[in-house]
């Protein structure tokens, strides 16, 4: 079985599959996961829940699957278009555009711990023209890298408020993702340990003391094997 994707909303999953129908693995909260992980290749792709495989070696995907999962070529450029801030604790800010109906779903599967709406405009070419303008002073990407380093912190409240004066936001949105980190994860590549919570694309889990973060991206393409017995970096606190 391989990890073929993930969801990070409504309801965070892994998608598993082996050339047939994709099977959703489920991260509640309290899940107990023991997976390996095995030979990484590309993930293939998904058509109307039935999966492809690829046994090409670029991961997550080869050159012929990529496309699929760029969102820019997703992207429905007519109907109603939002303009909105997100903010990374403690204080990274980005400024991005989604369809509006689905602005609060898209600032969750970023990981935003808080979001504003700026502005709605007719069409995804327009709400381009302000993001590329508004571009020029807040960042248009957040790697993945900073939003591990965002867990268990909190956001900057008079930065955000200050910017937030700046642009007189339509609304304003606040996330909590029930992680209740009372220090930094560690961040590792695994599947197999107790699961505290997804936040946007990256999954919290317990194992042995220690509280991981991982990249879900990172597990897309692997073969899931039974038990995970190597050995991972833990933190002070599991020694304690």
């Amino acid at each position: 079985m391989q990890v073929v994707g993930y969801r990070p909303v409504p309801e965070p999953a892994l998608l598993l599959a082996d050339g047939g129908p994709v099977e959703r693995l489920a991260l509640t909260t309290g899940r107990k996961l023991a997976y390996g992980l095995g030979e990484r290749h590309c993930a293939g792709m998904i058509q109307n829940d039935h999966h492809i495989p690829c046994r090409e070696s670029r991961t997550p995907y080869c050159r012929r699957h990529e496309s699929q999962f760029d969102e820019s070529t997703l992207r429905d450029r007519t109907g109603d278009h939002a303009v909105y801030l997100a903010a990374f604790a403690p204080d990274v800010f980005k400024v991005g555009i989604t369809r509006h109906d689905r602005l609060e779903t898209r600032l969750r599967e970023q990981g935003a711990d808080r979001g504003a709406h700026l502005q709605t405009v007719p069409d995804g070419d327009t709400a381009r023209d302000v993001e590329e303008r508004l571009g020029r002073d807040l960042t248009q990407r957040v790697r993945t890298r900073r939003k591990l380093a965002s867990l268990g912190r909190s956001v900057d409240t008079a930065a955000w408020d200050g910017l937030l004066d700046e642009y007189d936001p339509l609304a304003t949105f606040r996330f909590d993702y029930g992680l209740d980190l009372a220090a930094q994860p560690v961040h590792e590549t695994l599947a197999s340990g107790t699961v505290r919570g997804v936040q946007g694309r990256i999954l919290v889990l317990d194992r042995d003391g220690t509280t991981y973060a991982v990249d879900m991206r990172d597990l897309v393409g692997h073969e899931l094997t039974d038990g995970d017995e190597r050995p991972r970096q833990s933190s002070l606190g599991s020694f304690e």
